[in-house]
């Protein structure tokens, strides 16, 4: 009987730990297929001049990531575009995202609705994280 605990208990700890990196694993392949395919498709389709085009004409969009400049950037939880993928798809959800994308392309969800989503599952740090990361993109720097 105190074998069969054992290996029952042993079993139950090797499933944890296998379980744990196929999520570790499988979130870092997917955040890395997803931003290799919106950088491909934003490069490719000129879509990034737009966005730059769109940042500037919003002052609200303009103010948001340019308070990225003042952010102390050892301070943040990730500095790279992968490692915000990653979180993304961590605490939004490749699914939300998803559905976030299409509403953005239709023109059904606005600016507002999308940073109420996000702030509500992600922290400031992580949020000023990803507005230092979209300055960098937008102003190459």
């Amino acid at each position: 009987m105190r074998k069969l605990i054992k290996f029952i208990l042993i079993l139950v700890i090797v499933l944890c730990i296998a379980g744990y990196g196929l999520y570790y694993f499988g979130t870092n392949l997917a955040s890395d297929k997803v931003m290799d395919a919106v950088s491909t498709e934003l490069n490719e389709s000129g879509q990034i001049e737009k966005v730059k085009r769109y940042v500037e004409n919003d002052p609200e969009l303009k103010k948001f990531v340019e308070q990225a400049q003042t952010a102390d950037q050892s301070k943040l939880p990730f500095t790279t575009k992968e490692q915000a993928t990653r979180v993304l798809i961590q605490k939004v959800g490749i699914s939300e995202l998803r559905n976030i994308q299409v509403q953005a392309q239709e023109g059904t969800i606005s600016k507002g609705e999308v940073l109420q989503k996000l702030e509500s599952n992600l922290t400031e740090d992580e949020i000023m994280a990803l507005k230092v990361i979209a300055y960098k993109e937008l102003y190459n720097k």
